[in-house]
């Protein structure tokens, strides 16, 4: 799914609402919240991106494709129900399809921990769990819900996950174990044992996004609130490429979504979006609309 030029499309995720009415109530009352699509260049609310059965609100865990068409979304199912995934398109207008459920393939409800990464053709989905009793990595066919999964026991917690452009290789970035890189067609079952060191944690430096370039061979990601690159074998000191002006009470790490081109990064701070232009340096920023329910709640997640 080959990236045409700089996004036009930039989908919002995020989670339900929860009320408690009266305040000192103990149960909460949940509003469902739909994702959204947005213009990227003007910051235009478009559509509203339907649910699929079964799915009553949007969760903010999300991801995309090269192309700027095609994203899995995660949806709440209910209270202490699991979360469910689901395939859309958006159309030359940026119009939402048919959502598509993607087949169960886990029993565990998603926290979180999780984060996502869909397949440069759109077909496979890497998900990461758990933190004190270890950490899982798993790729998933979409069509199918046939499941292989690399574990760990070591205490750790995985803070994105990557495809490279051959989908064959996989990027994490963990609080632990660095910057890494598992070839997903190559036999073994232990997440360390089976990936190759690109970058060692630094001291108190969490990892926040990673990112492959449109070329395979450097991998671009998030450390605290710089934006750097460095080549998939390790072997040349990282380049920084942005240092981002954010608030002192933003999070310690940065969660973006790379362009197909690799040019444009998109990140979110409470209800804005910043759209970083690698090469000219430029940023702009725009409202997250997604209808009647901007600024209520918790921020979203967004990704193009």
């Amino acid at each position: 799914m080959p990236a045409t030029g700089p996004p036009r499309f930039i989908v919002i995720a995020r989670t339900p609402i929860a009320r408690f009415i009266p305040a000192n109530s103990k149960t909460a009352t949940f509003t469902p919240v739909r994702p959204g699509v947005q213009d990227a260049k003007t910051g235009k609310f478009l559509f509203d991106i339907p649910l699929p059965p079964g799915v009553k609100s949007s969760w903010q865990v999300l991801a995309a494709a090269p192309d700027n068409r095609t994203f899995v979304l995660s949806g709440w199912t209910g209270p202490d129900s699991p979360i469910r995934f689901f395939r859309i398109h958006l159309d030359e207008k940026g119009r939402p399809g048919p959502p598509v459920l993607i087949p169960e393939f886990g029993t565990d409800p998603l926290d979180l921990g999780y984060v996502i990464a869909l397949s440069p053709d759109g077909t496979r989905l890497a998900y990461a769990f758990g933190i004190m009793g270890g950490v899982t990595v798993s790729v998933v066919d979409l069509s199918t819900g046939h499941r292989r999964d690399w574990s760990t026991r070591q205490p750790d917690m995985v803070s994105s996950l990557a495809w490279a452009p051959n989908g064959h290789d996989l990027a994490l970035a963990s609080s632990r174990g660095g910057l890494r890189i598992l070839d997903v067609s190559r036999p073994g079952s232990e997440l360390f044992g089976a990936t190759r060191l690109v970058k060692a944690v630094e001291g108190f430096r969490p990892l926040g996004s990673v990112a492959y370039a449109p070329d395979g061979k450097t991998l671009v990601y998030a450390v605290r609130s710089a934006i750097e690159r460095i080549s998939v074998t390790g072997e040349e000191p990282p380049q920084v490429l942005a240092r981002l002006d954010r608030p002192r009470t933003a999070s310690l790490t940065v969660v973006f979504s790379l362009d197909g081109t690799g040019r444009h990064l998109l990140y979110v701070e409470g209800w804005r979006s910043f759209q970083l232009d690698l090469v000219s340096g430029r940023v702009t920023s725009l409202p997250i609309l997604v209808g009647e329910h901007q600024e209520k709640g918790g921020s979203p997640r967004a990704a193009w």
